[in-house]
């Protein structure tokens, strides 16, 4: 019988993108609907809703894939996963005109600048929330899975 790992890591790995992004839906929905925020924030949303939990889905099969051979914990793994997505994102939000590239900041929507060095805390921040993550829940769903 065929088990199927790398679908059921496709699996384990899009379910905390699946879970949380409607719960920023619903954070955008407040801000545009109910506080009339207005500059356009669904530009920035695109990306996250159309790509993470896919990505999520497809690091999570190349953990499956590399294991035997890196040992890299599940955690370890997907904290370099914002070190992918962080300057994809930002190509993609240039592209879009979401997001303007400064010799000493970013401008995102043409209303909030933000230094690079702010932007290097949250890429610390962001990477141990994803070693937090993939270590506690998408290793949870790994192992109900039978994955690791």
């Amino acid at each position: 019988m065929n088990t199927h790992p790398y679908l059921r890591a496709f699996m384990a790995g899009t379910l905390v993108p699946t879970l949380v992004l409607p719960l920023l839906l619903v954070a955008f929905l407040v801000l545009r609907v109910g506080l009339q925020v207005t500059f356009p924030i669904e530009r920035g949303l695109i990306f996250p809703m159309a790509l993470v939990p896919a990505i999520w889905g497809l690091w999570n099969i190349l953990w499956e894939l590399t294991r035997d051979r890196t040992h890299l914990p599940v955690g370890v793994h997907g904290a370099f996963l914002p070190l992918l997505l962080v300057p994809a994102g930002a190509v993609i939000a240039t592209q879009g005109g979401v997001l303007t590239l400064g010799a000493n900041s970013i401008t995102w929507f043409n209303a909030v600048t933000v230094p690079y060095a702010l932007i290097a805390v949250f890429l610390a921040v962001g990477m141990t929330a994803y070693y937090l993550a993939w270590k506690y829940v998408v290793g949870f769903v790994n192992r109900l899975l039978g994955i690791a």
